[in-house]
């Protein structure tokens, strides 16, 4: 979702850096780490001190913000392209995140999107790194992995969906994928020349 489908950048690098400043850290540090990941890990890999109350009720917090402070939450380059050429051709597509529920609806709703699948954060037994949520959003398409595309631009993202056998293919400038694409209007294309 966030960085695929919906550009959040500006909202997420905002709250996780003024976490950062209030919690002593390198927001630089931070912002290399956090993107792609639940904040529950985010927040643990900096403060692995706190208890379990405490993670949670930092969870939250950072939840609420990254719920309310939506201004800046647009659609990423050709997505609502990509969406209607898909839905054109009755093709099901669906949103996996590592993002709550809450925040996804939240942050699909300000693009503009709304995907009748999606598979959020609690949906799953273990978030991306692991390959749970790709598994699942396959099967509730209708197929097996390995006739999904799965579209990533982060390092855990990725991961998560190579292993769970999907095709994946990379944007935001990521390489490190079977199909590497500059934004979704380039994959649209590529789809586009595949399928001709």
């Amino acid at each position: 979702m966030d960085g695929t489908l919906v550009d959040s950048t500006e909202a997420v690098e905002s709250i996780w850096t003024a976490w950062s400043r209030r919690n002593g850290i390198v927001p630089a540090d931070v912002l290399a780490y956090c993107h792609g990941r639940d904040v529950a890990s985010t927040v643990t890999h900096f403060l692995p001190q706190l208890c379990q109350e405490e993670v949670r009720a930092m969870v939250a917090d950072q939840l609420d913000a990254e719920c309310t402070q939506l201004g800046t939450v647009r659609p990423v380059t050709g997505g609502h392209e990509l969406v209607g050429w898909l839905e054109g051709r009755s093709m099901a597509w669906g949103v996996v995140t590592n993002a709550p529920r809450r925040l996804a609806l939240a942050r699909l709703g300000a693009a503009g999107f709304a995907p009748s699948l999606l598979v959020a954060f609690e949906d799953v037994e273990h978030g991306k790194p692991a390959p749970d949520g790709y598994i699942q959003g396959s099967q509730r398409c209708g197929a097996v992995p390995a006739q999904t595309l799965a579209v990533e631009d982060s390092e855990p993202g990725l991961a998560a969906a190579r292993a769970a056998g999907t095709v994946v293919a990379a944007v935001g400038g990521r390489t490190d994928a079977d199909l590497v694409c500059h934004d979704l209007h380039d994959l649209r294309n590529r789809l586009t020349g595949a399928i001709q």
